[in-house]
């Protein structure tokens, strides 16, 4: 039942630390190697580099909810929606995917 998931590689995986700049600052995100080439994708599909859709997301979340307490999870259950969103709406176009979640 589960060897398609146990099965998987373990390099997608490992921990992935990288080294951004949010809000003027410099900091570090550890997350697993499948969240970062989704991430990257996602980037991709905003016309933007990954550095700067974190920094976009971080302002945006931070302005609507008035802090960012686990940045990383918010990270991960992003590439969840931006999964969910095209497993419905497999035709629309990637900034879709994002709002249509919301």
């Amino acid at each position: 039942m589960c060897e398609v998931f146990a099965g998987q590689d373990p390099a997608r995986y490992r921990a992935v630390n990288r080294s951004v700049r949010i809000g003027g600052h410099s900091t570090s995100i550890q997350i697993e190697a499948a969240f970062w080439d989704l991430i990257d994708e996602i980037a991709a599909g905003q016309s933007m580099s990954t550095s700067r859709f974190l920094s976009t997301l971080y302002d945006e979340a931070l302005e609507r909810n008035g802090t960012v307490s686990n940045f990383a999870s918010l990270l991960r259950t992003s590439c969840l929606i931006h999964l969910m969103g095209k497993a419905q709406h497999p035709d629309a176009p990637q900034a879709f995917h994002i709002i249509a979640a919301e």
